[in-house]
Order: structure tokens, then C-alpha cells, then sequence
């Protein structure tokens, strides 16, 4: 560590020496309101706040406007006008910058068709930190893997539609005066405010609709702003509202746990030597998913200037979202055969996996499980926010902030069934690599005359609560002579809080009695074949109004859950506060032809972790899920984070940047706080950590931009980062409590540690217009990314690196039509662990189109295509053991807009 602190302070001292000083300035609204560096600087950010941008072109020229005169090293995406971001989803916007990744789940939830994560420059969403207008976000998950297992430190985009986005600033640089937390950098999406406006009154409207293909379904969406500021232009509000539907369904292939080892010692292993140590599939899944998205919500924003030298300002924002879900996995049982029956004659092992097999049924022997996976599913998040603006004097400026945010992900009842069938039917399988779903059958009843048995569990309650109060204070001192043009200075505290609860449950009755005369349904025709495969497709399920009726009528919820009768989880509980206080200095600096700046921030985090550890023997708490230990682990971070920039103009419209920092992200909840958990299908589970480090980053950047002509830009930009203590996984054997035997089994358990990590990389953009009313973008991103911790599969993968990404964007626009058309792609990537198995996610890219047109001044419509070449998103363990396979469909967007 402290040779990486001195490299950093010779890189630093040397930018010194060469440019003698080091002057900054960021985008314009940033710029405006807590780092202005010359009165010609604050007219510049006055006028480009006041510019109302309404085409592609405009909004594509104002983008590279701001990054060309921004000091640090900045991507911007600017909304063309009230409601049109280039797309309809934030994340989805800036997965075509340079340096950006998207991911579509934040668990085990697998591809969706919306993307979900936002990450930089190779690395995982959470090292990656997101802000509103410059401060957090609490953020929660519908997915209830997220709410309880997995619990990382980024932002849920699915809670943030787009129509809110004045502009998206992606910070890759860091400068003190910016909030600590994003180890890649931080992205800042900036809301409108009333006073920037140029009308008095503005009103606008959106009415359309959205067709998802593959439920064939068509849904309203919905927003609208009003916008009123007085004629002084001393009083403002704005109100924004939006209602938007969405249906979802996904088919699949799936194969829960990977795949599992035919022991050596085994009798099969005994009776057929081969087989000793070779791979089976736990499971095959014929895997339906469907879901309703209901988000709605709304932000109001009010400006007050008492004077010309004082703007006071509040806001309040929230958005709610419904997000019940119906999961259906019909699987062969492999781990109830294929690890001690022997298959036929004519089976094949390739590379230590049984690749083809067939097996004679076996009385007494299911072959298929088969899970129905009903849940009532939600999330939220809010903010409230009260701010000053201050010009002290002509020489300093003040601006105070304090706020609340809240984030809730919550899955009060789940209503599970879980199915045994094929009773001596035999079942066989072959394999194809990790590129094609694998071809299985099984025989036997398989329909509901077929069940031999019947079981459930997780009828649960689980809740994820995300929470933090903070205040700010920053000041601005101006110099109007010299090269030293300002510095910033300012404190910052912010009390957090996340949060697992699992308090009550029910007690399961005779639920099948009633279930098996309920209503049932098939899958849909046509199913899955998308991605191809031979497997069962012509498949019955309860509807979810069967399945939820005979729990709920069958279930006892009890009215006190303690205790060792009660069904309280402890062990799906845990909890994480921090306190951070920070403070900064940062100077300034400003010559004929460069600027830049450097500066000092000191972060002073105290860390509670409170959890559940396993305790048969003196246990604190107990109840039917087990019993355990409290553990409280108490860890102080204090850490002085440097930082500097330097731009320089080169020529009139060439500019090299550098840039030097160190940043820290401190662990996900989870990995500090999760208790142990584990699954009794493949005895893998997951767990916490309470003594991990905080991931320390030395970042380096160098970058060429020429801007060659209004809206064109080539350039190049080269980055690494060295990461000391990278939270990575281990595994271990664990005994754990197991639902189904009632008693303690061995587990493996995947564990986060410490370890160190390097990315380093290269960023090619190149956007060109051609003649008045075409234009085209493209850029390449390469990083290569690894770490010092070994995985299971013998790999040192970081999470989240694609070694290569790419995006390729052309659009038209005259007075009346519009139109754009992007395709982006991304390389092989790991995800996490599949139980104790790093798993990865193959290269997939995704095509969008958006055509406008304008009728009047007032009225507009436009049509945008997501994901039109309906991509399907494979996962893997190896080249031989695939994990998933899904298909979403497409999705159009059609919308009328009114102004006014």
C-alpha cells in the first residue's frame, strides 16, 4: 500500500512540475453550483443551463460540449427534451458511452430484456456509485434473492424511468469535492429544475403504449410535467408524474446448482470406473417466467430566490413498483438418479462430463421435480431534499444541502409448490457444449395424475430496507488574478443503514388436498424456441390463483413468530450501518491554454455489522428454522484520498487529459453482513464476511480528444486501476441447518475474501456527422481485468470484466423525422458463483431502433424497437456445462407528446 501511495504522489508531483499548476472545472450545472472557477466560466454554465435542446443533433452537440469543457475526464448523455433520453430505460442510455456496462439482474434472477446495472471500465456494478443531482439514492430489489441473499452497493435502474433525465454525467475521474463510494467513478443523473426554463408556463404530456412480443401483450404508459415560474423568475415549481405497465415473460432452459459428481467411492463409481469424478446435471430445467411491472411515481421540485445572492430549493421524489412474478421449472431430478444409477450401455464421458445417457426407469424412482413459484414482489425508492445556494460575496459561494432517502424491496408472501413425478419412468440427456441448451426427455406420467408427491417451502416473509439521512455543506472561493481561479472546500455526513429482515411466516397445512383439484394452464405455444433444444415444452402448471388459494386457506400465520416454535428466520437477517463523515479541499487552477486541479479527501466511515451465526448447542435465538448466535462486528475506516486532474489544449480542438486518484468502495452489505445460508437440493450456500476491507483503487488515466468539427470527436483514452482488497470468493465446508432433514448437514459454503485486482484497458470513440441531417457514433472499449485470488474453476477472473465492448450508432434528423439506430455488444463476462461454481455470461449485443416524428410545434410522436434481434442470453460454468438459456422478446414503445 505504501508503495502504491508514493507512486500516486510522484505521478502527481510530476503533472505539477510539467504544468506548473493544475486548474479545474466540471459540466456546466456542476460547474454553476459548487466548483464556478471565473465570472466567465459562470456566464458559459448560465447559458448552456438555459439552452433547450429538442433534436438528436442538438442534444449530441450539447453533450460534447460539456465534455470538451469539463476538466476531469467526462461522459454526458442529454435528453433531446422533456422525455426523450435515447432510450426508454437510463441504463439502456448509457450502455452506448465508452468504458459503460449493463447487466439485467443483480442476483441469481438471470437475462432479462431491460437492463437493471450500470458498471464501469470492466468491473462489477457495485464498485460503480450512483447519485441524483450529487447525492444518493436509496435503492431495493423486486427479486428476492436481492432482498435477502444478495445485497450489493449499486442502484436499481428499474426504479428510474427516463423521463425524469434532464442529463446523465458519468464521472470516470475523481476530484475531491466529489462524494466518495464509486471505486470506477460515479454516474449523476441531474433532474430538471424549475427555474431553468424558459417559459413560464410549460406543460408536457406523453400518452402511448408498449407491446412486448413474447407475452403478446399491450400495455399504457404514461407521464406528464407542469412546469411554472414566476415573471421575475424568483419562484418556481415543477411537477412530474408517471404510470407505466409493462408485462414480461421469459422462456428457458435452465440448470439450477450446475452440475453435480458421481462420488468416487460411490457403488456406481465402483460398478462403472469411468464415471469415478465425472460431472451430471443436478438438474434440467423447462423454465417459464412471467411478471407484471407496475411503476409509478413522481417528482416535484420548488425554487425560491429571496435575492439575487440566495436560491433556496426542495425536492421530493418517488417511485413504486409492483412486481409480482410466476416462476414454473419443470426439471429432470439428476441429482436423484444420475449420482447412483448406472445408464445404459452407449453412454459417453467428453472432458470429465457425461455428455450423452439414457436410464432405464426404475420403479420407485422420480425423475422430475418440478417447482411452481408463485410471489407477491415489490420495491420502491424516494428522496427528499432541502438545499441553499449562496453567493456569500463576489469571491465565495456557499451551497447546503440535507436530505433523506429510502429504498424498500419486500416479497411479504410467497406461495411455492414443489412437485415430485415420472415415478419409474427413466429419463436420458445430451449435451452440446456451453453454447446449446442440452437435448433431455424423460418418461412417465408427467402430467398432474402423475404426482407421487408434493411439498412447499419459503412461505416467508422477506424485506430489504435501504436508508440514509445526510448533510453537505461546500464552499467556493474565487481569485480573479493568477492561476490559482478557485478552491473548494466542504464537509459531508451521511448516516446509512441496510438491512434483511425475514420476521414471520406461515405454517404449512394440508395445502395439496385442496391444490391438486386447482385450476391448471399449459405453457404457451411455441415455447422456448427461441433457443433452440430438444426438451419437454407441452407442459401444464397451477395457475397462480390455484396456488395461492390453497396456501393461503391452508397455511397458518402465526401472531408471534419468536421462539422455537415460531417461524422468525434469524438466519436470513442481518444489518449494516455506517457512519461517514468527510472532508475535502480541492484547488483549482487555470493558464492560457490548460487547466486542472488537485486535492485531498479524508473519509472516516464507523461500521456495524450486525448477524446470525449457527449454534445448536447455547443458542442466543432459535425458532423452526434453526437457531444461532448474535455477532456484532464493529470496523473503523479512515482513509485521506488524493486526487488530480489535468487538461490540456493542445491546439484549438485537441486536448490531452490526465488524471490520478485513489478511490474506495467498502463491500457490499451481504458480503459483510449475510448470515450463512444454503440450498438442500446440491448442499451450496452463501455467506458473509463482517471483517473485509474496503477495496482501495490507484487509478491512472491519459486520454487524446479532438474535436474535429460540431459534433464530430475522435478520441482515445487509456486507463488502469489497482485494486487493493477486491472482495472475491472462496468456499468452505460449513454445517448448516437443512429444511429438509431437520438437522445440521455439511455445505459448501462460498465466502467473500480479500484480495487484490488490476484492470487496465483502452477507450476508441469516434462520432462524425455527415452533412446537415446524418451523423454516426461508434466506440470500443478493452479491458483486462484479472485478480490475484484463484477461483474454483482455476481462473483469476475479476467480476464483470468483458474483455471487449463495442457500440456502433447512426442517426437522421431534419425538421420533421428523426431516426437512430445503435447495436451494442459486450464479451464473455463472469457473473458470481452458481452455488460454490464461478459461472459466467456469453457475449450477447442488442439492436435498438427509434424513429420521431414531428406534426406540429406542440405534437410529436415516435416508435422505438428494444432489443429487435431478441438476443438469447447463455450462461456457463465451462466450455462443457452450460447454466442457462433465455429468451425476453422484443419490445415497442409507441408515444404521443404534447407540449405546451
Amino acid at each position: 500500500m505504501n508503495y502504491r501511495k508514493t507512486l500516486l504522489a510522484a505521478s502527481i508531483i510530476t503533472g505539477l512540475c510539467v504544468s506548473g499548476v493544475l486548474y479545474a472545472q466540471d459540466s456546466a450545472q456542476a460547474t454553476d453550483s459548487s466548483s464556478r472557477t471565473s465570472q466567465t466560466e459562470k456566464a458559459k454554465a448560465k447559458e448552456l443551463a438555459t439552452v433547450v435542446v429538442t433534436g438528436i443533433r442538438g442534444a449530441v452537440e450539447k453533450s460534447l460540449d460539456i465534455k470538451r469543457d469539463a476538466t476531469a475526464n467526462l461522459e454526458v448523455v442529454t435528453a433531446e427534451d422533456v422525455g426523450k433520453l435515447p432510450a426508454h430505460n437510463v441504463a439502456d442510455t448509457l450502455q452506448r458511452l465508452p468504458g459503460v456496462n449493463i447487466s439485467s439482474s443483480s442476483a441469481d434472477e438471470g437475462g432479462f430484456d431491460e437492463a437493471d446495472r450500470v458498471s464501469l471500465r470492466g468491473t462489477s456494478p457495485s464498485l460503480t456509485q450512483t447519485l441524483i443531482d450529487g447525492h444518493s439514492v436509496g435503492t431495493a430489489d423486486w427479486f428476492v434473492l436481492s432482498q435477502g441473499g444478495t445485497m450489493g452497493r449499486s442502484v436499481s435502474y428499474t426504479l428510474l424511468p427516463s423521463e425524469l433525465v434532464s442529463r446523465v454525467e458519468i464521472h470516470k475521474s475523481s476530484e475531491a469535492r466529489l462524494a466518495d463510494g464509486g471505486t470506477t467513478g460515479n454516474v449523476n443523473i441531474i433532474t430538471r429544475k424549475p427555474l431553468d426554463f424558459e417559459k413560464q408556463f410549460t406543460t408536457s404530456l406523453s400518452l402511448g403504449a408498449v407491446h412486448s412480443s413474447l407475452p403478446d401483450s399491450n400495455d399504457p404508459q404514461l407521464s406528464g410535467l407542469f412546469n411554472y415560474k414566476n415573471t421575475d423568475g424568483t419562484f418556481g415549481v415543477m411537477v412530474q408524474v408517471f404510470k407505466q405497465k409493462r408485462h414480461l415473460r421469459r422462456e428457458a432452459q435452465e440448470i439450477p446448482g450446475g452440475f453435480a459428481t458421481i462420488a468416487p467411492d460411490s457403488a456406481l463409481a465402483q460398478s462403472n470406473p469411468d464415471l469415478a469424478g465425472v460431472k451430471v446435471p443436478g438438474l434440467l430445467g423447462a423454465t417459464l417466467f412471467e411478471q407484471t411491472r407496475d411503476r409509478k411515481g413522481g417528482l416535484v421540485e420548488v425554487q425560491f430566490k429571496p435575492s439575487d445572492t440566495l436560491t433556496l430549493g426542495a425536492s421530493g421524489f418517488r417511485s413504486d413498483m409492483d412486481a409480482n412474478n410466476y416462476n414454473r421449472n419443470f426439471m429432470l431430478w439428476g441429482g436423484n438418479f444420475a449420482t447412483s444409477q448406472a445408464p445404459d450401455p452407449g453412454y459417453t464421458v467428453q472432458n470429465g462430463v457425461l455428455t450423452h445417457a439414457t436410464y432405464a426407469g426404475v420403479p420407485g424412482t422420480n425423475y422430475v421435480v418440478y417447482d411452481m413459484i408463485y410471489r407477491e414482489a415489490s420495491s420502491k425508492t424516494s428522496y427528499y431534499t432541502l438545499d441553499a445556494d449562496w453567493l456569500v460575496s463576489d469571491s465565495v459561494s456557499a451551497k447546503f444541502q440535507a436530505g433523506t432517502t429510502k429504498g424498500v424491496g419486500e416479497t411479504p408472501r410467497q406461495f411455492i409448490a414443489e412437485v415430485t413425478a415420472a415415478n419409474g419412468g427413466g429419463a436420458g440427456w445430451t449435451t452440446h457444449g456451453n453454447g446449446s441448451p442440452v437435448d433431455w426427455n424423460v418418461g412417465g406420467d408427467i402430467t398432474p395424475a402423475g404426482v407421487t408427491s408434493f411439498g412447499t417451502w419459503g412461505n416467508q416473509q422477506v424485506k430489504a430496507i435501504d436508508k440514509e439521512n445526510w448533510g453537505t455543506a461546500d464552499f467556493t472561493q474565487y481569485f480573479n488574478a493568477g492561476v490559482l481561479s478557485s478552491f473548494n472546500y466542504g464537509l459531508r455526513y451521511a448516516k446509512h443503514k441496510r438491512e434483511a429482515q425475514s420476521p414471520e411466516g406461515a405454517s404449512p397445512g394440508d395445502i395439496w388436498s385442496t391444490l391438486q383439484n386447482g385450476a391448471t394452464a399449459n405453457y404457451p405455444g411455441g415455447f422456448a424456441e427461441g433457443i433452440g433444444g430438444n426438451f419437454p415444452r407441452d407442459l401444464w402448471y397451477f395457475t397462480p390463483d390455484a396456488l395461492k388459494n390453497a396456501i393461503v386457506n391452508n397455511s397458518t400465520w402465526l401472531s408471534n413468530n419468536d421462539g422455537p416454535t415460531g417461524r422468525h428466520n434469524y438466519g436470513a437477517e442481518y444489518s449494516v450501518d455506517e457512519k461517514n463523515l468527510a472532508a475535502y479541499f480541492q484547488a483549482n487552477f487555470e493558464g492560457e491554454n490548460w487547466s486542472g486541479n488537485v486535492g485531498l479527501r479524508y473519509v472516516n466511515i464507523d461500521q456495524d455489522i450486525a448477524t446470525y451465526f449457527a449454534d445448536t448447542v447455547s443458542p442466543d435465538v432459535s425458532s423452526l428454522f434453526g437457531a444461532w448466535d448474535r455477532k456484532h462486528v464493529n470496523n473503523k475506516i479512515h482513509r485521506v484520498l488524493p486526487s488530480a486532474n489535468l487538461k490540456f489544449n493542445m491546439s484549438e480542438n485537441l486536448v490531452f487529459r490526465f488524471a490520478a486518484s485513489q478511490t474506495q468502495t467498502l463491500p457490499d452489505y451481504s458480503a459483510l453482513g449475510a448470515s450463512s445460508w444454503g440450498s438442500d437440493l446440491n448442499k451450496t450456500g452463501g455467506g458473509g464476511n463482517p471483517l473485509l476491507k474496503p477495496v482501495l483503487s490507484t487509478n491512472f488515466d491519459a486520454g487524446l480528444e479532438w474535436y474535429f468539427m460540431p459534433r464530430g470527436l475522435v478520441s482515445a483514452t487509456a486507463y488502469s486501476m489497482n485494486m487493493k482488497d477486491y472482495v472475491a470468493y472462496g468456499t468452505q465446508t460449513q454445517m448448516l441447518f437443512s429444511e429438509l432433514t431437520h438437522q445440521l448437514e455439511a455445505y459448501q459454503v462460498a465466502m467473500p475474501i480479500n484480495a487484490d485486482a488490476q484492470v487496465t484497458g483502452v477507450e476508441l470513440a469516434y462520432e462524425q456527422p455527415i452533412g446537415k441531417y446524418f451523423g454516426f457514433t461508434t466506440n470500443y472499449t478493452y479491458a483486462d481485468g484479472s485478480t490475484d485470488h484463484t477461483w474454483a474453476d482455476g481462473s483469476n477472473h475479476l467480476l464483470g470484466t468483458s474483455k471487449n465492448t463495442y457500440n456502433v450508432g447512426a442517426y437522421f434528423e431534419n425538421d420533421t423525422f428523426g431516426a437512430r439506430v445503435s447495436y451494442t455488444a459486450r464479451s464473455a463476462f463472469l457473473i458470481g458463483l452458481s452455488g460454490a461454481n464461478p459461472y459466467y455470461q456469453d457475449k450477447f449485443g442488442t439492436l435498438a431502433v427509434s424513429l420521431s416524428y414531428k406534426a406540429t410545434d406542440w405534437l410529436s410522436f415516435s416508435l422505438d424497437g428494444l432489443n429487435l434481434n431478441n438476443p438469447t442470453y447463455k450462461y456457463y460454468q465451462s466450455s462443457v456445462i452450460p447454466t442457462s438459456f433465455y429468451e425476453n422478446g422484443r419490445q415497442y414503445y409507441l408515444n404521443a407528446h404534447l407540449s405546451f
